[in-house]
């Protein structure tokens, strides 16, 4: 990415094992993130070109001499932040700020051929076999939107019994849709203005859909739960109006699993302290959830590779950023 709006594929220089903990994987396939959208439309500042991407799955070509766990011709998925996942933080399981950390995208970028992927004994979790081709786009949503979906399900402790309200209708949002049903929610409010991703939503299990939003979004939830608010509510898009929302419709004592990549959001004491609404979330420690999100893909228990309603060929990036900013598609994917 040259600027926004600038999205060319080009050539550069092949990855390389750099430290002895690290592995090259041919991508089978990537994709374009809704946080890709933020640089893409200026939010984020761009001094020089970014390689982008950092949802992956593909099979390993070659590993560093340190590395155990992983071997050559295995398939395998990873998280967007690489960790060794035995530090103190990974092993409470939040890999994402594990002391280790490397954020993919800067020490290896996805939308490419092949990438280089640091610490990948902690990172990577290679699947039962090679799967079939049918099953790449759904575990490609697992190294992100499925486990961030799933992490926002879950920092909103979601659970049998629970409304959950889910505001952002996105990738990430429709998966938590998903990951609130399998987690067993009574009731999931989608919250939603547009139709495809309305039907997606009530696939996945979302039993009402609401289309206000800010104030009004939430006096609906409000509406639907006996004026008392969701139990659970997950808030996927990042901005001051969307977790506002979030933290308005829900109930005393009710939990905010925040997951949006957050812009300007500001909270003061005065908008919670009344509320005595529990606020979590951040990057999502997706290696946590991976060999749980795996089992439950190989097993045919879930489907989130739907969430992909546009597919196309690597060097038709470009075309793959226009359609997801002018909301053609929820989710590009891309086969290198």
């Amino acid at each position: 990415m040259h600027a926004p709006g600038d999205v060319r594929v080009e050539d550069v220089a092949e990855p390389r094992i750099l430290k002895p903990t690290d592995a090259i994987i041919r991508l089978s396939a990537t994709c374009i993130c809704g946080s890709d959208l933020w640089p893409y439309r200026g939010a984020d500042e761009i001094t020089e070109p970014l390689h982008m991407g950092h949802e992956y799955a593909g099979i390993v070509e070659e590993v560093g001499s340190e590395v155990d766990s992983i071997r050559p011709g295995q398939f395998v998925i990873g998280s967007f932040f690489a960790s060794d996942n035995t530090c103190e933080i990974c092993r409470a399981g939040y890999q994402s700020s594990c002391v280790h950390r490397e954020m993919l995208g800067t020490s290896g970028a996805a939308q490419a051929q092949r990438m280089r992927v640091p610490l990948a004994d902690g990172t990577l979790v290679a699947t039962p076999g090679v799967p079939s081709d049918d099953l790449v786009p759904s575990l490609l949503a697992a190294s992100d939107v499925l486990g961030t979906g799933w992490f926002g399900a879950v920092a909103a402790e979601a659970a049998p019994g629970k409304t959950v309200a889910v505001v952002g209708d996105g990738a990430v949002g429709l998966l938590a849709v998903l990951s609130a049903k399998q987690l067993g929610a009574e009731r999931i409010i989608a919250m939603s203005r547009h139709e495809s991703r309305q039907k997606l939503a009530l696939d996945f299990g979302a039993t009402d859909i609401v289309t206000e939003r800010g104030d009004a979004g939430a006096a609906r939830i409000k509406e639907l739960t006996d004026g008392l608010g969701a139990h659970s509510v997950v808030e996927a898009v990042g901005t001051q109006e969307s977790m506002m929302q979030a933290i308005n419709a829900t109930r005393p004592g009710g939990h905010v699993g925040f997951v949006g990549v957050l812009h300007d959001v500001v909270l003061r004491g005065d908008d919670i302290f009344m509320t005595h609404v529990h606020v979590h979330g951040g990057p999502a420690p997706v290696r946590r959830f991976l060999p749980e999100l795996i089992d439950l893909i190989w097993t045919g228990q879930i489907d989130p590779g739907k969430v992909f309603d546009l597919e196309l060929p690597l060097d038709q990036a470009a075309d793959g950023y226009r359609a997801m900013d002018e909301r053609r598609a929820i989710k590009v994917l891309l086969r290198p």
